[in-house]
């Protein structure tokens, strides 16, 4: 049995086991797997870590495009992977121990999509010399649904997932690679400089939809307009209304509207009401559920989906990579809610036990592989707050798809003062319905106006202006944007967290409201201006459709993979052409980008400009002041790794600017400039910080050297540097 994780071998071994067979082996390198009885069968079930097979080019060189791909074992292709190589070698000994023995059947029991057949299926024909095995399929990790699924096993491997799986594998490994090479040399021909950048068949797209975004936004241009606001009182409470027309676009004409309203008594003109009804919510797919973790939580798309793996690994929730807005009638809602119900947080799911029938409102959205995010009713043991937090959503949003329709009242109020109409709104819960069920998530607002009927008179305390501007679109959350990936059908629900990290690990985007870096709008402009088929939407989605249809039996995976191969030559050798071009653009556009990064904030000495410095000999940056040809001294050593980025903060303590550090793979942190800073007093102890002070004077001494002598401008690096005097020296 191959298992697609650690966690999900042990969990898949406890449920199946006769009682008193299970055994817990373990290899030479401290890999556990497990040995067990079920019926008259004897049973060994190993983990994988991931994928333990991926693409590598199988020829040398560099150069693009690149078609000539291999499967090598992961800890072989890349150094990150080194740490599957102890699982690679636990799988490769069980096998190895059991060849002898006759009659073996291998069941695949990884995660039941396209990722999971992809890794069961490379570990059958490259470790177990296997063509097909039997699968088993399951949606939640719970012990009835693990021995569900075993008893009504499948005899073959799903060859729809499998192939598909491996034809976005081919593709994403061709475009992602051969386009990251052309980028990348165009750069190094043109100016000698080492620099990755990096796109691909989904990131492309991607980064050009949010720079079109990041465009109007740029490009926006505020129109002035008034609003008039009479401030009158209801009772004891005193409450705006809003002039009739909520935005005046002529100053004299709001002038005129305001002293014609400037009465001590407004009189209710009009009072209309509207009862309305708002269905409940509809069950998570990947999307909305990791929308909403952000929404509520701040945790990025791929964070949240780290957790919900974990939980979905215990037990707790169902599979949370999934298209679907639907539950299934199977899954049996009423023991599940009534498993809710004794969890001291969740008694209010026995409102539900007395409906004369459970019926969810879903969405139209459906997965063949696996139903809508649902609770398995399983109750936690030992959960961390960040994963309590996560499945407290999913359990409220469980019960409230299953609620009745609220219902709402809104007032809208007329009010005359001199003949000049106002509008007060009122809004206030009538029946929570299933409000009441998704508790804290589903909070509205309300404002409840007292008693009052038409002819009433009310006191006007006050009539005001206020100038104001029109807004730009707003950005994009981290959570938001998965909708429109979703929406442009751009990735996958097990891609577009992924693809939304790696746009921000590679400096293109920046902020919890995204914004485009200056790099990432001008690698967006070169590849739309010189090559818009890497950027291009429709052939993303295109593609995508080709992968579906491959899954479905409709099309082969040769004939996909020969169509790109097609498309990528063609836009390879465009490329080449305006290699020299782009290179240019891409170098300029490198170096702009570096040298805005590269202000930090003002300096707490002298007033001057802060920016990032590289000490070419060791490699070390730091942090000096523009201001030093006025004899500023001030220097801070910086982290030698990671993206930093100023947050346009100051520290209260020392009052020195607040950057932000973003490491590949590990969670941003934020840090002051001041190594001596009282908000540091638990990172340094004495030897350190010694040691930190004397990088801190070096950083002030290195300040001084990185200037143009010839036009006094400094740079964050040796090559800068030398790429400008160049430049200098030609004009």
């Amino acid at each position: 049995m191959i298992a697609e994780k650690p966690t999900a071998a042990k969990t898949i071994a406890q449920a199946l086991a006769d009682k008193g067979s299970l055994q817990v082996k373990e290899t030479d390198q401290g890999v556990k797997y497990y040995e067990f009885k079920k019926g008259n069968k004897n049973h060994v079930i190993v983990a994988a870590v991931g994928h333990l097979f991926t693409l590598k080019q199988s020829k040398k060189g560099w150069d693009y495009p690149v078609f000539d791909v291999e499967w090598v074992p992961s800890f072989k292709a890349t150094r990150t992977a080194a740490f599957s190589k102890r699982y690679f070698d636990a799988v490769e000994s069980v096998i190895k121990e059991d060849k002898d023995s006759k009659g073996s059947e291998y069941i695949v029991c990884c995660d039941y999509d396209e990722e999971g057949s992809v890794i069961g299926y490379n570990i059958l024909r490259f470790l177990c010399n296997q063509k097909d095995a039997k699968r088993m399929k399951f949606s939640t990790m719970t012990k009835e649904e693990l021995i569900e699924s075993y008893a009504n096993i499948m005899k073959k491997l799903d060859s729809g997932q499998v192939e598909a799986g491996l034809t976005r594998h081919y593709l994403d490994h061709m475009w992602g690679i051969s386009l990251t090479r052309a980028l990348t040399l165009s750069i190094k021909r043109a100016a000698q400089r080492f620099r990755i950048l990096s796109t691909g068949r989904v990131q492309g797209p991607v980064l050009h939809m949010l720079s079109k975004h990041e465009k109007r936004i740029k490009a926006f241009n505020p129109k002035p307009f008034w609003q008039i606001y009479l401030d009158v009182k209801i009772g004891k409470n005193i409450m705006k209304a809003l002039y009739q027309k909520d935005k005046l676009w002529s100053k004299q004409d709001a002038e005129k509207i305001l002293k014609k309203s400037r009465v001590s008594e407004a009189v209710i003109a009009d009072i209309k009401t509207k009862i309305m009804s708002q269905k409940p919510p509809k069950p998570y797919n990947t999307t909305s559920f990791l929308a909403d973790v952000y929404r509520f939580f701040g945790y990025s798309p791929q964070y949240g989906m780290s957790i919900a793996e974990s939980l979905y690994q215990a037990g707790y929730i169902s599979y949370p990579r999934t298209s679907s807005e639907k539950l299934p009638p199977d899954i049996d809602y009423k023991k599940i809610l009534t498993n809710l119900s004794k969890q001291s947080k969740y008694k209010i799911a026995s409102t539900l036990l007395g409906k004369k029938e459970l019926r969810p409102n879903e969405g139209k959205k459906t997965d063949p592989a696996h139903p809508a995010i649902y609770p398995t009713g399983e109750l936690p043991k030992k959960i961390g707050g960040k994963q309590q937090k996560v499945y407290d959503l999913v359990v409220h949003r469980f019960l409230a798809v299953f609620g009745d329709p609220a219902k709402r009242e809104s007032q809208k109020i007329s009010l005359s003062a001199n003949g000049e109409l106002f509008y007060l709104t009122g809004k206030k819960t009538i029946e929570p319905g299933w409000t009441e069920l998704y508790g804290k998530y589903s909070t509205r607002e309300e404002i409840v106006l007292p008693e009052i009927k038409t002819g009433d008179k009310l006191p006007v305390k006050k009539a005001e202006m206020l100038s104001k501007e029109t807004q730009p679109p707003p950005r994009f959350s981290q959570g938001s944007v998965l909708k429109e990936m979703e929406n442009q059908g751009l990735g996958t629900k097990a891609t577009r967290a992924q693809i939304l990290q790696i746009l921000y690990n590679r400096g293109y985007l920046i902020g919890k409201s995204i914004e485009v870096t200056e790099l990432g709008l001008q690698l967006s402009n070169i590849l739309e201006k010189n090559i818009p088929d890497v950027i291009s939407e429709k052939l993303t989605r295109h593609f995508e459709e080709e992968c579906d249809l491959v899954e479905n039996g409709k099309i082969n995976k040769e004939k996909v993979l020969e169509e790109a191969k097609k498309r990528l030559i063609r836009i390879s050798d465009n490329f080449r052409k305006k290699e020299a071009k782009i290179g240019k653009e891409l170098t300029e556009a490198v170096i702009a980008t570096q040298d805005k990064q590269n202000i930090l904030g003002t300096c707490p000495s002298c007033g001057g400009t802060l920016k990032v410095f590289k000490m070419w000999r060791t490699g070390k940056r730091f942090v000096g002041c523009t201001g030093y040809k006025k004899g500023c001294r001030f220097g801070m050593p910086l982290p030698r790794e990671g993206i930093i980025m100023s947050t346009e903060k100051v520290c209260e303590e020392c009052k020195t600017p607040i950057i932000q550090v973003r490491r590949a793979g590990a969670r941003p942190f934020r840090m002051c400039l001041d190594i001596k800073c009282p908000t540091k007093k638990d990172w340094l102890d004495e030897k350190k910080l010694k040691k930190a002070q004397q990088e801190s004077r070096k950083a002030s001494r290195a300040a001084e050297l990185l200037k143009c002598e010839a036009c006094g401008k400094s740079f964050s690096s040796k090559r800068a540097l030398s790429l400008h005097k160049k430049t200098h020296n030609a004009k």
